[in-house]
């Protein structure tokens, strides 16, 4: 039959009861004829409780280390369903990221996966065995264990079915699939059967939590069959695939809110070469990410410029700024951490003109202010006051014909 690769979050380990559930769906994947390879993540709370330990020890702990006491998180629930799946009359074996030659460069936290190469897990396959991996790991060129970062197991998932050149690759969650906006947000909510990477990517990227956004970089470069679905249910979920003519007939596919960036600006900048260079350097040297950036001029030589940041990286980047903020003679720099961005996406806005008007309008009727905006080619950003975004999703979800009936 085919080769399947599935994917356990850890509320779908969360505990052995859980562990089991899985094993048996894992097991009728496999009696079906197909080979299965499964990478699962930490049972529920373990790496946050293993963060924890390690800052009680120390609040900023050894990055290295840190990796190393991490990836036993996806270690134990790897031999767990191992032995689990063993003790249910079906041979498996665990591999740890090493041990599938995940080579990563040497970002620990967050490093990036250069190679990957199956001759063992093919292996395992070719006796009939289930193979299960440990998600959210590699290791470096000097064999240091490394992770791939929060929501990593997705990646790990993605890279490696595409590195086996998998027919499909699975991905469990406690969610059905992928749904139109958050359904604890929009009760009308509904969920979508087929769904584009570029949108999915876009989604991923404003805050969707449905998908690691690298997972989906790698499905889309290589291009993996995604399903998203959930584990504790048999109800199809949603296939993230390639575009198809069909999706241009939805303007808007999803509304989307993130509530973690927050905003810095700068008042009465000088308005001369080099400035945004010396404002944006200091910061991306500290590894922070900026989002959403708008510069408004002013009379006599001076300018105010606004971006966004994540909420964790705050802090330090307006400390940065305020020290940038006297080298280059700024007025003043203050933030804001009480926003939202909120987002309308669709492959459709590439052939249908006026989305930007409709949801300006729909906003405008609401009585909710636009603080910035931002654009692609296939999604719209805006950022309001947060206590705002609710109503602002709710708002758009219903002015581009989402609601379920």
């Amino acid at each position: 039959m085919g080769l399947i690769v599935q994917k356990y979050g850890g509320t779908s380990v969360a505990n052995l009861e859980r562990i089991r559930n899985v094993a048996q769906r894992v097991i009728r994947t496999h009696d079906r004829g197909h080979d299965v390879v499964v990478i699962v993540s930490a049972m529920s709370g373990v790496t946050d409780g293993l963060i924890a330990l390690a800052r009680e020890i120390n609040e900023s702990p050894d990055k290295r280390e840190l990796d190393a006491l991490l990836a036993t998180g996806e270690q134990t629930t790897a031999t767990l369903l191992a032995m689990m799946l063993t003790s249910m009359g079906s041979p498996a074996q665990s591999l740890m990221g090493f041990q599938v030659q995940v080579r990563t460069d040497q970002c620990f936290g967050n490093a990036r996966i250069q190679d990957i190469r199956v001759d063992r897990v093919r292996s395992l396959l070719s006796g009939h065995s289930i193979v299960v991996v440990a998600g959210f790991q590699g290791c470096d060129a000097e064999g240091n264990i490394t992770t791939l970062g929060r929501g990593g197991s997705d990646t790990s998932a993605v890279a490696i079915a595409a590195a086996l050149k998998a027919d499909a690759c699975e991905i469990y969650t406690d969610v059905t699939g992928v749904f139109t906006a958050d359904p604890n947000v929009v009760a009308k909510a509904r969920k979508i059967d087929r769904i584009s990477y570029e949108e999915m990517l876009e989604m991923a990227s404003i805050g969707a939590k449905v998908l690691q956004i690298r997972s989906v970089e790698f499905a889309m470069k290589y291009n993996v069959p995604v399903h998203v679905r959930s584990s504790f249910s048999e109800e199809e979920g949603t296939m993230v695939v390639n575009e198809d003519n069909g999706m241009e007939r939805v303007v808007v596919s999803a509304v989307t809110m993130n509530k973690s960036d927050a905003r810095i600006t700068l008042r009465k900048v000088p308005d001369s070469p080099g400035i945004a260079a010396k404002i944006f350097t200091p910061v991306a040297a500290a590894g922070i990410s900026v989002d959403m950036i708008i510069q408004n001029t002013r009379a006599s030589g001076k300018t105010d410029l606004t971006f966004t940041v994540p909420k964790a990286d705050y802090k330090t980047a307006l400390a940065i700024e305020q020290q940038v903020a006297k080298e280059i003679e700024a007025e003043d720099v203050f933030g804001d951490e009480n926003i939202a961005k909120i987002s309308v996406t669709g492959v459709g806005m590439r052939s249908h003109p006026g989305v930007a008007a409709r949801m300006f309008a729909c906003l405008a009727r609401e009585g909710i202010n636009i603080m910035m905006i931002s654009t692609s080619e296939i999604r719209i950003s805006c950022l309001i006051e947060q206590k705002y975004a609710e109503l602002g999703v709710q708002a758009l979800h219903t002015e581009f014909g989402l609601d379920a009936p």
